[in-house]
């Protein structure tokens, strides 16, 4: 940018070296009256449509891409133990004809013995309480002797404590097997070593 007295740049050292010609050289390129334009501009109902989408476009591809992250984590894992022994994000057979999707089935979803559901957070309220809901679709499906393991991120469950309570009493109530984050992925290792061994997998 080039002002009335040879300012060169766009930057704070240009405004710095000459601040008179800088702002010259922004009045000159109209910049003044697009803003003033932009200012007073009436909004349309639009243009909160396309906020709100974009907003909420980021905050559902960030949600999406921690709960990818989840998983990876959980699969390098899980196939550290069962190599190729696991099939992901299907849909598992249960007795009596029962179906449910989760995120792996060990040793394959027409014959779980193991299943591992992974999942980020970080997100909605009704995202977190969503889990709950996955999780009593997939215990009414599986069978009673197939462990069912939680692998999350733990991010946000301080502030979810009721639906916290409702996962540990899962646990509790052995409808889970156990619940894991990333602190405790040593123990999510030597859970799957010890069910493999049970299970002659």
């Amino acid at each position: 940018m080039h002002g009335a007295r040879g300012s060169a740049g766009i930057g704070v050292k240009s405004y710095r070296a000459d601040g008179d010609g800088f702002l010259l050289a922004l009045q000159r390129i109209g910049l003044l009256e697009a803003m003033d334009s932009e200012a007073n501009r009436k909004p349309h109902w639009s243009d909160v449509l396309v906020e709100r989408l974009r907003s909420g476009r980021g905050s559902a591809i960030s949600g999406q891409r921690r709960g990818r992250d989840v998983e990876d984590f959980a699969e390098r894992i899980i196939k550290k133990v069962f190599a190729e022994n696991y099939e992901v994000r299907c849909t598992f057979s249960g007795p009596r004809g029962t179906t449910a999707k989760c995120d792996f089935a060990i040793p394959s979803k027409t014959a779980a013995r193991i299943l591992v559901e992974s999942k980020g957070y970080g997100a909605t309220g009704s995202k977190m309480t969503d889990i709950l809901g996955d999780l009593h679709t997939i215990i009414g499906a599986k069978r009673a002797d197939t462990a069912l393991l939680l692998f999350t991120d733990g991010l946000t469950w301080k502030e979810r404590q009721s639906d916290l309570r409702k996962l540990v009493d899962l646990q509790n109530n052995g409808d889970i097997t156990r619940i894991y984050t990333y602190a405790m992925a040593d123990q999510f290792e030597r859970d799957l070593l010890q069910l493999k061994s049970e299970g002659g997998l």
